[in-house]
């Protein structure tokens, strides 16, 4: 997930900052809506300005910024090894990533962006987004998404009925993988090990160990500071 802030969306007045972490100020006209958060739909997503980019939770809309190197390089990375894997199999299922839109509820309330996601049931897939919950959802955490994505979204992922998600978070170096098919306790790894992919029986792992030493260099870089 990219850097998102939470907005209340109002028809004539700019945001107050609010309590939850990442809500700032924007003006909101260009939406044009008077609905307030909770209650808006696809209607509005779909009313947004193509060069914005926003998720739709619950009928709440979050605005989301700009990625840093960091997160771009988590994403490209892993995102290669799920796809190499399939293609070596002749698999069927197909790896997307963000900015592609998951329809997760089937329902007009919610429209997601996962960083990465994986659907082996292709009837899901159509022109304009996967319709339904994808096999497996994974999130690269920034500071101002850490919340949402590991209560929020968590939530939304497991009532879906996504079948695995994981949470890779570049500051802490762990990644937390929930086995949501089989309803156990997450398990974590450092940034110093091999995940193996529990939709693929494990026959596919991604080797964090080895994406971290060749992208060791940005963390060491003063302008890669946050991810």
């Amino acid at each position: 997930v990219l850097q998102d802030k939470r907005l209340e969306i109002s028809y004539s007045d700019i945001l107050r900052r609010g309590s939850e972490a990442g809500m700032v100020k924007e003006a909101a006209a260009a939406y044009q809506t008077e609905r307030g958060q909770g209650e808006y739909t696809l209607e509005d997503y779909y009313a947004i300005p193509e060069d914005r980019r926003v998720e739709l939770i619950d009928g709440f809309i979050y605005d989301m910024s700009a990625p840093t190197t960091i997160h771009q390089k988590w994403v490209a990375e892993i995102a290669f090894v799920l796809n190499s894997y399939i293609h070596k199999k002749r698999g069927k299922c197909m790896v997307f990533m963000a900015p592609t839109d998951v329809q997760l509820d089937c329902d007009d309330k919610t429209m997601l962006q996962p960083d990465i996601f994986v659907t082996c049931q292709r009837e899901k897939l159509l022109r304009r987004c996967l319709y339904g919950a994808p096999d497996l959802a994974i999130e690269i955490l920034s500071p101002s998404t850490r919340k949402k994505d590991m209560n929020l979204k968590y939530t939304k992922y497991a009532n879906a009925g996504v079948r695995e998600y994981w949470i890779v978070d570049p500051d802490r170096q762990k990644v937390m993988v929930y086995d949501l098919e089989h309803e156990e306790f997450p398990v974590v790894y450092g940034f110093d090990s091999s995940v193996a992919v529990r939709i693929f029986d494990g026959e596919c792992e991604v080797n964090f160990a080895q994406i971290y030493e060749e992208m060791k260099f940005l963390y060491e870089n003063d302008l890669g500071e946050e991810a």
